[in-house]
Parts: C-alpha cells; sequence; structure tokens
C-alpha cells in the first residue's frame, strides 16, 4: 500500500501546484529555471505514476473490502465513464461546444473517472486511487476556474461540427476501452 500512497503524493503532488494559486509554481520555476523545472515535474510526475500503478497492482492482489457495491453501480459506472470518454475528447477537440461551455473538460472527465470508479469499488486500494483523484480534481476545477475569472479568460465558441466529432469520438474510445483496452491495460475484463 505504500507504493500506492507514495505514488498518489508525487503525482498528485506535482499536479496540484496550481490548487493554491500560482505561487509555489512561480517559486520553483524562479529557483529551477524553466528547463529543469519540466525535467523536474515530468521525472516526478512519471515517477509518481509508475509507483501508483505498481502499487495498486499488489494492492489488488489482496484487497481489503471496505462495502460491497450494489450490482446497478456497475451500469452507473459505464455510463459515467462514458460521460468521463466525451469529456477527455473535449479537451483536444478544437472549437467544440462542450469545452466552451466548460472550460476544463479534462479535469472534470478524471473527476467522473473517478466518481464511477468509487462507486463500483469498494476496497482500500479503490479509496484511496480513485477518492485521491476525485478529491484532486474537485480542488483543480475550483482553482482553475477561479484562475480563469482572475484572468478574465475568454474561450472560444464551439460549433455544431466539431462538438458532433467531439461526440464521437469519446463514444468510439469509450467502446473500445470498456470492450478491450481496460483489460489489456488494467487486467480487468468489464464486459463479458
Amino acid at each position: 500500500m505504500w507504493f500506492l500512497v507514495l505514488g498518489l503524493f508525487l503525482f498528485l503532488g506535482t499536479h496540484a501546484l496550481r490548487i493554491g494559486g500560482d505561487a509555489m509554481r512561480e517559486r520553483l520555476l524562479g529557483r529551477l529555471g524553466p528547463r529543469y523545472f519540466k525535467i523536474f515535474y515530468s521525472l516526478t510526475s512519471v515517477l509518481g505514476f509508475a509507483l501508483l500503478v505498481y502499487g495498486f497492482g499488489i494492492a489488488r492482489d489482496t484487497p481489503v473490502l471496505l462495502w460491497t457495491p450494489p450490482p446497478a453501480m456497475k451500469h452507473v459506472a459505464y455510463l459515467l465513464t462514458l460521460v468521463a470518454m466525451v469529456l477527455m475528447a473535449a479537451a483536444y477537440v478544437p472549437r467544440n461546444g462542450i469545452k466552451a461551455k466548460l472550460h476544463h473538460p479534462m479535469v472534470l472527465s478524471v473527476k467522473t473517472w473517478a466518481l464511477a470508479h468509487l462507486l463500483a469499488n469498494g476496497t482500500v486500494a479503490h479509496l484511496l486511487l480513485f477518492g485521491s483523484m476525485l478529491l484532486w480534481s474537485v480542488l483543480l476545477f475550483k482553482a482553475s476556474r477561479a484562475r480563469d475569472k482572475l484572468k478574465q479568460v475568454v474561450y472560444t465558441p464551439g460549433n455544431n461540427a466539431s462538438t458532433i466529432l467531439t461526440l464521437e469520438i469519446g463514444i468510439a474510445m469509450w467502446l473500445v476501452f470498456v470492450g478491450w483496452a481496460h483489460g489489456w491495460l488494467v487486467g480487468v475484463q468489464v464486459m463479458q
């Protein structure tokens, strides 16, 4: 479990530098310079991610059950992960209406994905991993929206063609993931 905790600390810690404002990030940038800041950020993120994946794998081998989710939660998780995939696509497809409206769809994607997994799983490892991700994404979304308001950020309006493309890509990613990729990457086949 310690590998998972350390991985979460490193991975989410680097990705949380701007939650309390830009002061800590700016201090690190000033001390390290842009090049070494990027190297530090990247290496810490990769190390944290590797540790959390490894730690979660170990924790899954000896699960400690906290609760047994009702069978219906599996179906709720399918729906929420579909929404998460559409939100993820919205982060990358230019000029889509979803990003124009929500402004930070990738963070919302992580929030939705984490919630889906919390609802469908009841072990300590799932609570640690997905609960941490959910908390991080809630705080980051709030901080990002506040920063946008402070800087008076104006988002480009979306158009219908890009929004439809976003939906199509998100649905396709979801179908690939639940039909095959989740089993291949995570070792748990969700659609049987």
